[in-house]
């Protein structure tokens, strides 16, 4: 599936044939759980000059989980889903940073404890033992779980990553020391992959892939449902909430969260009785546009579907996430 000039260092996603049977396995036993990582996402003020949650028409997540939440309402409940504000500050001074945050979120480690302070973007070298160790992926995995990372990348992600530089997200990361296969740019054109900013537009205007497609955000959205019937777990994660946030740039914010509603309306188009949707972040940043950084609101998670019960009151921090997910796949699915 993937150029042989390209290299063996990383391992690229499989192609698509011999995969149906496995597949329809899977979808009897209704073991699909999907994470859909947001980035820079908190709870704060219903306050729409500053929070395009609330400048924009989010009829989808409104629909799914019953409202928008914001500091003067963070919890939501509904007896298919429930939004729950996720502390962030885990107790130490300073703001949320990603590298500490994230990885704290995806091994329930508290990594900025750890070393004493925020830090990020990306993980700091004391704790990337502990995500190697302790992240969602392998601990999944060696449960006997299928666990598939479902965002593309083109192909000079690989080539940097093949130079030697190591400056890498804790979702990419760990995908590398887990030895999960990185979706490329074949896995756009069979459908095995998402573009990180959904809709794929800049594989073609710039990233010179002139022969793939954009989607729609609700054609995407289908699509990553269809991708998380194949595994047990499946993640993806959606960056630019966090680059919006920090241009501070509101235009910017409520495209971003357009196209994140139309996912969700694709994702949800046939309903998700098969699946339980996890929505998380490492911290607050989109919901305040009055400031460029990162803020001290809790972070925005929120379940829907066949599991949304089990979490009900349990993700009072972002170090709750992954135990309680954990916890699902040890008592409700099962697992080869």
């Amino acid at each position: 599936m993937v150029n042989q000039h390209r290299g063996a260092a990383l391992p690229r996603s499989p192609t698509k044939g011999g995969s149906s049977a496995g597949a329809d396995i899977l979808r009897r036993r209704r073991n699909h759980f999907l994470f859909l990582f947001l980035d820079g996402v908190g709870i704060g003020k219903g306050d729409p000059d500053i929070n395009p949650f609330f400048s924009v028409d989010l009829s989808y997540f409104r629909r799914i989980f019953g409202g928008i939440p914001s500091s003067e309402r963070s919890v939501i409940e509904n007896a298919s889903s429930s939004v729950q504000p996720s502390d962030a500050l885990l107790g130490v001074e300073g703001l949320p940073q990603s590298g500490t945050g994230q990885t704290s979120l995806f091994t329930g480690e508290n990594a900025a404890r750890l070393i004493g302070m925020h830090f990020g973007p990306y993980p700091h070298s004391q704790i990337r033992p502990l995500l190697e160790e302790k992240n969602i992926f392998r601990v999944l995995k060696t449960l006997g779980a299928d666990v598939h990372f479902a965002n593309a990348f083109p192909k000079q992600f690989f080539e940097y990553v093949e130079g030697g530089h190591r400056k890498l997200s804790a979702t990419t990361m760990s995908c590398m020391m887990t030895g999960i296969p990185i979706c490329n740019d074949d896995s756009l054109r069979n459908g095995d992959g998402i573009s990180a900013d959904i809709t794929a537009e800049r594989w073609r205007s710039d990233l010179g892939y002139t022969d793939i497609e954009p989607l729609s955000p609700f054609d995407a959205g289908k699509r990553l449902k269809n991708i998380a019937l194949k595994h047990d777990f499946t993640m993806f994660e959606y960056f630019l909430t966090d680059k919006a946030g920090h241009d501070r740039n509101k235009e910017l914010a409520e495209s971003v969260l357009k196209n994140l509603d139309g996912l969700l309306a694709g994702l949800t188009a046939e309903g998700i009785d098969n699946l339980t949707l996890l929505i998380s972040s490492d911290h607050g940043n989109v919901e305040d546009l009055s400031v460029k950084t990162h803020t001290l609101n809790p972070s925005l998670t929120a379940v829907a579907g066949e599991h949304a019960e089990f979490f009900r009151g349990k993700l009072k921090s972002i170090l709750d996430v992954t135990p309680t997910i954990i916890n699902l796949f040890r008592e409700k699915f099962e697992l080869s």
